[in-house]
């Protein structure tokens, strides 16, 4: 490696690295949240199998499953103001990626309600329970449990996911590595170098996610003692 292209990488870094915790890190929290809410509710609607409710919420995971992530930024951010709603990038990234997220997550999370045994259910209208409360003191709580790990890989695919949001001009880690590689024409170096940034933040989460995932775990033997 000449010195040149070494002075271009450690110049780079910093800068890529820097995209990735104001935009890049952000984007996938904000997007991951509202993806969670939008599984809890159509997760628990098609639980509960509310008329009507039901039908709408299995034909947006139908539509969104079906259809590819950046076409839906693409709808979203230019195709919106033909109707004259205008979106910045980073928003329309956002409502992109939590709107697809959670077509995903709720199906993970249905399957784990689906898991907590119905004995318990039962136990909980004996009680005099409502299906509110039911629903947040005894199927959510054990659901969330077994869901984690598809939740947290989920987390881990939207960061990465979000490098799509330079095709709408968010200036993200991958936008500032194309904008770096179209000045200095180090486009091979570059690309392998914002990969490497991607995988220590996807690193970082993965640990994460084993640290909270034992300590989950951890409470699950205590409870059963």
């Amino acid at each position: 490696m000449n010195n040149e292209l070494w002075g271009i990488l450690v110049d780079s870094f910093p800068k890529i690295l820097l995209a990735g915790i104001k935009v890049s890190i952000p984007l996938a929290l904000i997007a991951f949240a509202i993806g969670l809410l939008i599984a809890v509710l159509t997760a628990l609607i098609r639980y509960a199998k509310i008329p009507v409710l039901k039908e709408l919420v299995r034909i947006y995971i139908w539509l969104i499953r079906g259809t590819p992530l950046l076409v839906q930024l693409a709808i979203i951010f230019y195709g919106l103001p033909v109707f004259g709603i205008h979106v910045n990038a980073f928003f329309a990234a956002a409502v992109a990626l939590s709107i697809c997220e959670g077509a995903y997550m709720s199906e993970s999370l249905r399957g784990a309600i689906l898991s907590v045994d119905p004995g318990q259910i039962e136990a909980g209208y004996c009680q005099g329970l409502s299906f509110t409360q039911i629903m947040n003191h005894i199927v959510l709580p054990q659901a969330f449990r077994t869901a984690f790990p598809a939740l947290s890989n989920s987390l881990i695919s939207l960061v990465k996911d979000t490098s799509l949001a330079a095709n709408i001009t968010v200036v993200d880690m991958f936008m500032t590595t194309q904008r770096i590689a179209g000045r200095t024409y180090q486009f091979m170096p570059l690309y392998i170098e914002v990969a490497l940034v991607y995988l220590i933040f996807c690193s970082l989460l993965t640990v994460l996610q084993h640290f909270i995932e034992r300590k989950l775990n951890h409470y699950a033997v205590k409870e059963i003692k």
